[in-house]
């Protein structure tokens, strides 16, 4: 049985990609803060796609999908769920709401746990949501022939309650420890929680909503305007690898956490950085849709299109962008590079 002991954490000693990785994160949170403070109408827009884009891919990647409009109109509140996959989404998008009004009030305890487990499966009518597996279950994976072999298996459903009760007191008590570096700290529980796995269905969509719970409460709310969700995303075969690697030996205490820390943190730390790169232009002048255009444009090394600058600055309409890169070409202070969909410009 896995024993649950987070003291290692508090040797201070970090690899250096891990310091520097780490010490990245801290001060791009404080560059945060302090835009959050004076751009508080920006970071509101950015919210606003961050909750669609969450709901989307934290779906996608249990291959929950339907189109973007029904995500919009799901998660905006403009329309009830259609069929058993938009009943999951609608599901989520209610757990998500309630991390991001209620973190303060929030813990890692099982009350919260069974209480998000439960929101999160309400709409699908689940037997099973807020409650613990009453049946073992096994982590299956496919082969590239089709063949099914067992990943993992995961706690048993007679040792799950007790399990879960020693992971959140071993969190508790390495939360009050002051040595202990949260940033650490929260990867290795989540993959703790991933490994019991305690519940018949969802485990991975309710991890990264309590990993984002931990986050906030730790002051780290880059998943709040930039969608953790997402990241991971488009990180997917990375995340699997560094969670298969770390939960190698989990059952006897020999495992490595190592790889899933990193993995997660370069999650976090993407968040921050793209967060960063749709502030374009910082400092005390206020920053309006054309300004921002403006510097994406100008403080890019390599030649950009209208679908990248899009990407940088999803709250900005594509009308607006054509609008501005137009005028900005016609002063002369950039010039564009080929035709077509192909076009792009680059500061003159």
């Amino acid at each position: 049985m896995h024993l649950f002991d987070y003291s290692y954490l508090d040797n201070g000693l970090l690899p250096a990609p891990l310091f520097n990785l780490t010490a990245d994160i801290y001060s791009m949170r404080a560059m945060s803060w302090k835009r959050e403070e004076q751009f508080e109408t920006v970071f509101t827009e950015l919210a606003a796609i961050a909750r669609v884009q969450s709901v989307k891919s934290s779906n996608a990647i249990e291959g929950i999908i339907t189109t973007d409009e029904r995500i919009n109109a799901i998660v905006n509140g403009n329309s009830a769920p259609l069929d058993h996959n938009e009943q999951e989404i609608a599901g989520y998008r209610d757990a998500l709401a309630a991390v991001h009004a209620g973190f303060e009030n929030m813990d890692f305890r099982q009350s919260d746990i069974l209480r998000l487990h439960a929101l999160m499966l309400n709409y699908a009518g689940s037997s099973f949501a807020g409650k613990y597996k009453e049946t073992d279950n096994n982590i299956i994976e496919i082969d590239s022939n089709g063949r099914r072999k067992i990943r993992f298996s995961p706690t048993s459903a007679a040792e799950t309650p007790e399990q879960m009760e020693q992971l959140i007191f071993a969190y508790q008590e390495a939360r009050d420890n002051p040595n202990i570096n949260q940033l650490l700290l929260i990867p290795c529980v989540i993959l703790d929680f991933l490994c019991i796995h305690p519940f018949r269905d969802g485990n991975g969509r309710l991890s990264r909503l309590l990993s984002l719970l931990l986050l906030y409460k730790n002051g780290f709310d880059a998943g709040k305007y930039i969608s953790f969700e997402e990241q991971i995303n488009l990180r997917k075969g990375n995340y699997y690898e560094a969670l298969e690697r770390s939960s190698l030996g989990w059952h006897d205490n020999g495992n490595d956490y190592s790889a899933f820390i990193m993995e997660f943190l370069t999650t976090v730390y993407m968040c921050y950085k793209e967060l960063d790169k749709r502030f374009a232009v910082v400092g005390t002048r206020k920053v309006t849709k054309q300004a921002r255009i403006e510097a994406t444009v100008l403080n890019s090394l390599t030649p950009v299109s209208k679908t990248e600058i899009g990407k940088i600055l999803p709250d900005v309409s594509a009308s607006t962008i054509e609008a501005v890169l137009g005028q900005m070409v016609r002063d002369g202070v950039i010039r564009k590079i080929g035709s077509g969909r192909g076009t792009k410009y680059i500061r003159e």
